[in-house]
């Protein structure tokens, strides 16, 4: 009923930038809070960063001032702004959101397929 699709992935250089979207379709009511997680091979999923409908946005420690997280409420869109990539940002990138598909029901959690990021030279 209701999908996430991550898009903007890819290799880039040490010190250059992306620019991933996720745009969620289906029957939605409502979006609530948003993020965007990370994982490699092997390792548990991390949490990279959090925005909530009125915008307030948390990141963990080693994105800070680089990543910027942002959200089109009538697209229905979240973005994760990625700049002076390193090579430990490589990673699998996953989008979720809290989803409610009517007014009567809660929020469910959603994820989307992820999309690699690889930064290299």
């Amino acid at each position: 009923q209701v999908q996430l699709v991550e898009s903007g992935g890819g290799l880039v250089q040490p010190g250059g930038s992306l620019r991933l979207s996720c745009a969620a379709s289906g029957s939605i009511y409502s979006i609530g809070s948003v993020g965007w997680y990370r994982q490699a091979p092997g390792k548990q999923r991390e949490l990279v960063a959090t925005i909530n409908r009125g915008s307030m946005s948390n990141y963990v420690d080693s994105v800070k001032g680089r990543f910027t997280i942002s959200r089109d409420n009538a697209k229905n869109t979240m973005y994760l702004q990625m700049n002076s990539l390193k090579p430990e940002d490589t990673d699998v990138y996953y989008c979720t959101a809290e989803v409610s598909i009517n007014a009567a029901l809660g929020y469910r959690n959603y994820w989307g397929q992820g999309t690699q990021v690889a930064v290299s030279s």
